[in-house]
């Protein structure tokens, strides 16, 4: 378990990967030797990896779909065969009306459709909804920034791939890795960065700390879908919040390190006033997790990237 101090420097990582020791030390109070030890034990104790995570719109998959199944017969080979895709970054068995549900990235709407016609086709497959995003306001595990157009060279892509490996790799070291001085490396990431085509952050190891209370939760509601799902972003323990078309308004994800924890985010949830139904899953097993859109990111050359809308599906 985190005790506060150690909890306020993983959210001040989540927020920037690269903050310096004496900008955390800053803000929690303490020293900036003792900064530096607690977040390198964090970090050999496998509390929390700081890694580059790219955005989404990187890759050509700006689409995002939740998908709920549902099943005839045993769920294990349905899961088994959700793994296999390279489309699904998300698949878990689940309590609920649902036994299981899955996320999908893709590139474009045709995509999709194509992608649920094939996820239809799975043995003991007998039904799916597909719950299409809109906007992204929330992800542990992807940046959620806005995309800028901005020429990636293969240099960029090294800076990047050194990134998502460690995070926090001094820019002497990266200057190294790609034989640039250390000047021109630090302009180089910076730019990327700001450009939101890396984001540096700090993933939590939910067994690590204690967080092994799963759901996913589903909402309808009246007026501005965006608002509510901000609102959602900011409750400790929500680690994904989406809005969208279809099923639901809003969907989400929350995480906490018991069951009562658990209840109580959902009970927040459901007592918002503008929340007219709520639907929750718990993830019994999660057969799929893919932290990064593209684990081996491919190098698509010097072409500049495409500007990823405000809107889009971080």
């Amino acid at each position: 378990m985190l005790d506060a101090v150690d909890a306020a420097l993983v959210r001040a990582l989540q927020g920037d990967g690269r903050a310096t020791y004496q900008a955390l030390a800053d803000g929690v109070g303490l020293s900036r030797t003792a900064v530096r030890a607690r977040v390198r034990h964090l970090i050999a104790a496998g509390a929390i990896r700081i890694v580059g995570v790219l955005h989404a719109g990187v890759m050509g998959m700006e689409v995002f779909g939740h998908i709920s199944l549902r099943v005839s017969g045993p769920v294990r080979p349905v899961m088994e065969a959700l793994a296999r895709r390279e489309s699904v970054t998300f698949a878990a068995q689940t309590a609920g009306r649902f036994p299981a549900v899955a996320h999908v990235r893709v590139g474009h709407d045709a995509e999709l459709a194509a992608e649920l016609a094939r996820i239809r086709e799975i043995t003991g497959v007998v039904g799916a909804e597909v719950f299409r995003g809109d906007e992204i306001v929330k992800d542990a595990y992807s940046s959620v920034r806005v995309l800028r157009d901005v020429p990636v060279d293969p240099l960029d892509w090294r800076l990047v791939h050194r990134l998502q490996v460690d995070g926090r790799a001094s820019y002497a070291e990266l200057a190294r890795h790609v034989g640039l001085s250390q000047a021109a490396a630090r302009s180089r990431v910076v730019r990327l960065i700001d450009a939101g085509v890396v984001h540096v952050t700090a993933l939590i190891e939910p067994s690590a700390v204690g967080a092994n209370e799963h759901l996913g939760f589903g909402l309808r509601c009246r007026g501005d879908a965006s608002a509510l799902a901000a609102r959602l972003a900011t409750l400790a323990g929500v680690s994904f919040a989406a809005t969208g078309f279809g099923r639901y308004d809003v969907v989400g994800g929350v995480t906490a390190t018991d069951r009562s924890t658990l209840v109580e985010t959902l009970e927040t949830i459901r007592g918002y006033p503008d929340v007219t139904y709520a639907e929750s899953w718990e993830h019994l097993s999660v057969t799929k997790e893919r932290h990064q859109i593209d684990d081996r990111p491919r190098d698509p050359g010097p072409a500049a990237l495409r500007t990823a809308s405000p809107r889009g599906a971080g």
